[in-house]
């Protein structure tokens, strides 16, 4: 099953794996892309940017999913786009603890939580972003 295929406010711990295991897909090609296009001086160097970009992204995907779960839950309003928002925003938050800085957190909430709200929102909708326009 995907993502989608869940029931929102519901099966916060499928969900959350699901968006943990898609943050550390990304990850990893990150830091693959990373270490070609900057070249590290050693192998443990390497190493060490592979695991402190993928396992950022990994808690970017839990944090995300367990927020926007949760938020649905607490809110009782599962199908609310702004649980996405919520979601998005904590993983900003995170972003901004992790490099110690208020601007960089409040525009990656704000920046995480817009790109998570609409996201929702088009999957509502019906908003395609290939092929052909519907008339």
């Amino acid at each position: 099953m995907g993502y989608w295929d869940l029931e929102e406010g519901k099966d916060c711990v499928q969900k959350t794996w699901i968006t943990t295991k898609l943050g550390t897909a990304l990850g990893l090609v990150g830091s693959a892309y990373h270490i070609v296009a900057f070249q590290p001086e050693t192998a443990v160097e390497a190493l060490a940017r592979a695991a402190n970009g993928t396992v950022t992204m990994a808690s970017l995907g839990a944090i995300f999913g367990m927020a926007t779960c949760l938020s649905a839950q607490a809110r009782d309003a599962p199908d609310d786009p702004t649980n996405y928002f919520i979601g998005g925003c904590a993983s900003g938050a995170f972003l901004g603890a992790r490099t110690h800085s208020a601007v960089t957190g409040t525009a990656a909430c704000l920046g995480l939580g817009t790109l998570a709200m609409l996201t929702k929102v088009g999957k509502m909708e019906g908003w395609r972003i290939t092929g052909p326009p519907r008339l």
